[in-house]
C-alpha cells in the first residue's frame, strides 16, 4: 500500500471562505477518481505556531494506483481550480505502509 501525504500552506488570497471551498473539493475527489481506498483532508487544528494549514492523507493499494489519481484529469482540475491559485507553499511524500 502506498500512502500519499500533502501539506498544504495557503496564500493570503485564501480567506476562510475559500479553503472551505478548497477542502470540500479535495474532500470530493475520492468519489471522482477512482483508486484511493481511504482519503482524508482537514485543516490544522491550530495547536502549534507556524504548521501548515491543511493535510490531506489517501492510501492507494500500490504505486499504480496513486500515478493513476495523480495523472487523472479530474484531480488535476481541481488542483489547477482550488489549489494552485490559493497556495503559499506544499509539501508532498509518498511511502509504503
Amino acid at each position: 500500500m502506498i500512502r500519499h501525504v500533502v501539506h498544504f500552506t495557503w496564500s493570503d488570497a485564501a480567506d476562510e471562505d475559500r479553503r472551505a471551498q478548497t477542502v470540500a473539493a479535495l474532500r470530493r475527489l475520492p468519489e471522482q477518481v477512482p483508486g484511493p481506498v481511504a482519503f482524508t483532508v482537514a485543516p490544522d487544528a491550530g495547536l502549534v505556531e507556524g504548521n501548515a494549514h491543511t493535510v490531506l492523507v489517501a492510501d492507494f493499494p500500490d504505486a499504480e494506483a496513486f500515478r493513476r489519481y495523480a495523472t487523472d484529469p479530474v484531480h488535476l482540475g481541481v488542483v489547477a481550480e482550488h489549489v494552485r491559485p490559493y497556495l503559499a507553499a506544499r509539501s508532498a511524500v509518498q511511502y509504503e505502509v
